[in-house]
């Protein structure tokens, strides 16, 4: 709302720099940090209070686990969520309609997640309900996501176009199949920040790292001299998302102040499935869902890690991996938790630095 501001420039010259997206982007990563800094403390106790034994621990799982991180509360998301959206509305421009957009996929993923969470905390089983009916409920909000996202981007030719990276022209018109495509990318992104979250920070930290690189993406993006300069394609109104980006790196800092080991809280499906649905729908938005799967590479390898387990064991009867997501398979290996985060973070680095470089190398 502070975005508005700006229209009294005229009487109050300073008022003018609200104007300024980048002014706004920072504004927004600063408010969503210091939000969860103040009010995380009171979520907590207020989960711990509600939730008794906190998240049950799967018994399949690291033994370790069952005496570290046994009785911690969950649903950390509402933390996280909640400082996106305050900032989010306070610095972005309410007329955009990408921030709606993307802000309705975050909450409406966030909401399934929070159902997930609670069922299985208040039934103290690792098994939330039917996954049939929560990929059917993520699918359809998705989709949704999708047509409002074509619908906006309507005048311009790229609406229903994938758009490769590094190759200056190559598109490939999807025509209607962008709407399943598009929900694919938000679903299995949604997904794949789900099975990362594992270890006290371990998702956490690369969401960080892919909102940071689609700060970047969306403004560059969304400002046609840059777009042209870098000869990337232009997508009027996809900047406005670095704000809302920005508001992830804040809120996500914020989390990882009380998620760091031995965590305080779990992010739980709450906050992994929203923010990996928030990763997917701007990526969507802004023509970058091939670089999301580079930046966003972890995310994927921990979703075939475990696509590849199921589907070897139910063939061969024999299991490639010691444990499934990858994380644990290391863990079984004899890493220790800070060194599997730790490293994980520096791969999801490398990743994003690699994704970013498509856009110059045209």
């Amino acid at each position: 709302m502070l975005y508005w501001l700006a229209e009294l420039s005229g009487q109050i010259g300073f008022l003018n720099v609200f104007r300024y997206l980048t002014v706004r982007t920072g504004g927004s990563m600063m408010t969503a940090l210091i939000f969860v800094f103040l009010f995380g403390p009171k979520m907590i106790d207020l989960l711990r209070l509600r939730q008794g034994k906190g998240q049950p621990i799967r018994t399949d799982g690291p033994q370790s686990h069952l005496v570290t991180k046994k009785g911690t509360p969950t649903m950390g998301g509402l933390m996280i969520l909640s400082g996106i959206v305050v900032s989010t509305l306070l610095w972005a421009n309410p007329l955009n309609p990408y921030v709606w957009i993307v802000l309705a996929v975050t909450l409406g993923f966030g909401m399934v997640g929070f159902y997930d969470d609670y069922l299985k905390v208040t039934r103290q089983t690792h098994g939330g309900f039917s996954g049939r009916s929560r990929l059917a409920a993520e699918t359809l909000i998705a989709a949704l996501a999708c047509v409002a996202i074509v619908y906006t981007a309507r005048s311009s030719s790229l609406a229903m176009t994938l758009a490769f990276p590094i190759f200056k022209e190559l598109t490939f018109d999807l025509w209607w199949f962008f709407i399943v495509f598009g929900a694919f990318i938000i679903v299995g992104a949604g997904n794949a920040v789900n099975l990362t979250d594992g270890l006290d920070g371990l998702a956490i930290g690369p969401v960080m790292v892919a909102a940071a690189s689609f700060v970047a993406i969306a403004y560059l993006v969304g400002n046609v001299v840059f777009a042209d300069y870098l000869q990337i394609h232009y997508v009027a109104g996809t900047g406005e998302l670095a704000v809302l980006c920005a508001a992830v790196i804040g809120a996500g800092l914020g989390f990882l102040w009380f998620n760091a080991p031995p965590a305080s809280i779990f992010m739980g499906d709450t906050g992994s499935l929203a923010l990996g649905g928030l990763l997917g729908t701007v990526a969507v938005a802004t023509k970058h869902e091939i670089a999301l799967a580079i930046i966003g590479g972890l995310f994927v390898l921990e979703a075939v890690s475990v696509i590849v387990q199921v589907a070897s064991f139910k063939l061969t009867g024999k299991r490639v991996f010691k444990m499934a997501p990858i994380h644990h398979h290391f863990e079984q290996l004899g890493w220790t938790e800070p060194q599997i985060v730790i490293r994980f973070w520096i791969i999801a680095i490398v990743l994003a630095l690699i994704g970013l470089s498509t856009l110059k190398l045209r």
